[in-house]
């Protein structure tokens, strides 16, 4: 049995938990977000 992981959720998770300490953050996670996903979808 193989599990994948894959890195979306992982990261989403990553993120909301630094948005709760960090509520400043919010801003520059969701631009990085973005930016990464978008890349990605655009490489794909």
């Amino acid at each position: 049995m193989q599990i994948s992981i894959s890195p979306q959720p992982i990261i989403a998770l990553i993120a909301g938990i630094s948005i709760l300490l960090f509520p400043r953050l919010l801003n520059y996670i969701v631009a990085i977000y973005l930016i990464v996903f978008g890349v990605l979808g655009l490489v794909r």
